[in-house]
């Protein structure tokens, strides 16, 4: 073992879902790619914590629709993480002599990078979710780890009881030790939700991936089997309570909501505190513009956009042009997508490089939110509903139904 390579504790982050219910959103990218935030994508928060708490291994696992996500890491210089001795890497999986196989769970992925990380002989692993947003110190959380002598510990966040069944709930003592761990229980006792963020002793993480990888029974997953087990054999789990914003990102109303939060007073999650800066690679783009009987009102227009018409309380990512007697409203504009003049835009997602045409009409005042995904052009005067998720595949059937 080389000891220059030698790290106390490196991240293994997990990018590879294929997050379907953010719908159209997903149909290209991988969900950690997914924009965010007017100049951000959502694999920027995990890095910048990364980058922010001195942790400079990362292992970025990918699979699905990784092409975007690859590009965008690229070698890690924006986080800081193009290191000689450590810096982020890229993991998809991999051919192993005769075989090969796609990650078959959580587990299983970090499972078949037990290389990758041995090369560094860590002390603890950090596992991540690449699909999230917030800001946390992950020393802290290990000082924690290692003071209490725990075989892994889990940041909870407490979330509402209403939609407590839909998170790994975590049930503890008086001590925040975890007596029971149930994945979205009908039921909840708790409301202590799992963030996804574990740190684990590597040599007993090992063990129990092993152990895994040898039950053909095992779904191959941290939270439906390498957790119950861990707590089936008495291990020590210790549950770390974070008090700090935090958004699970993996639905259409709950992304739109993260990026409503931006514009609250004060702002429910500030991008600006430059004691935690949230890095990200994006391109170098002139001021915005705005014109003379333009009207914004509560809103974040990022660099490169062009406004000639009105916007209320909605975020405008770089490159993002609203012409003339165009409304946009309680909405969030993908980089480099155009709003027509006329067109009318409320309680929408626009993806990146939509056109949306003159005299088009997306989303209503009230109601669910309307999406119009990647690349899409819509035609003018087009309607999309409320809840409604519209892409270049349902324009092409709209128009040849019309003939």
């Amino acid at each position: 073992m080389n000891d220059m390579r030698k790290k106390s504790c490196i991240a293994m982050l997990l990018a590879g879902g294929q997050g379907s219910r953010l719908g159209l959103l997903t149909k290209v990218v991988a969900k950690p790619a997914v924009p965010f935030g007017g100049k951000y994508r959502i694999i920027d928060f995990p890095l910048s914590n990364c980058a922010n708490s001195g942790i400079d291994v990362v292992g970025v696992l990918t699979q699905y629709q990784p092409l975007e996500l690859n590009r965008y890491i690229g070698s890690g210089a924006p986080w800081d993480l193009d290191l000689t001795n450590g810096g982020v890497f890229v993991l998809p999986p991999y051919m192993k002599a005769k075989s090969g196989e796609w990650y078959r769970g959580t587990a299983n992925a970090i499972h078949q990078n037990v290389s990758f990380i041995e090369q560094y002989d860590p002390d603890y692993v950090l596992v991540l979710s690449g699909d999230h947003i917030y800001k946390m110190d992950y020393n802290k959380m290990l000082a924690s780890h290692i003071e209490t002598g725990a075989d892994i510990t889990i940041a909870v966040r407490p979330v509402p009881w209403e939609v407590a069944s839909s998170f790994g709930i975590m049930n503890v003592d008086p001590e925040n030790t975890i007596v029971e761990f149930e994945e979205k229980p009908k039921l909840p006792k708790s409301n202590l939700a799992s963030m996804g963020v574990y740190i684990f002793t590597w040599p007993v993480l090992k063990s129990y991936l092993d152990k895994d990888a040898c039950d053909p029974a095992s779904k191959n997953d941290f939270g439906k089997n390498v957790i119950p087990a861990m707590l089936h054999d008495r291990l020590k789990l210790k549950a770390y309570a974070f008090d700090g914003y935090w958004k699970d990102v993996g639905t259409i109303e709950s992304l739109w909501e993260a990026n409503m939060d931006l514009l609250k007073i004060p702002p429910e999650f500030n991008l600006s505190d430059a004691r935690w800066p949230i890095y990200a690679r994006s391109p170098v783009l002139p001021p915005h513009f705005i014109g003379q009987r333009a009207s914004i009102e509560h809103s974040m227009i990022a660099e490169g956009c062009e406004v000639n018409g009105t916007v209320r309380k909605s975020v405008l990512f770089y490159g993002v042009e609203v012409e003339k007697d165009a409304l946009v409203e309680d909405s969030v504009i993908m980089p480099y997508a155009r709003i027509e003049a006329g067109a009318v835009v409320r309680r929408a997602i626009v993806a990146e490089n939509c056109v949306v045409s003159a005299g088009c009409v997306v989303g209503e005042a009230n109601g669910d939110i309307a999406l119009v995904g990647q690349d899409t052009a819509l035609p003018e005067g087009c309607r999309v509903l409320a809840g409604e998720q519209v892409d270049r595949l349902d324009v092409a059937r709209r128009r040849h139904d019309a003939k």
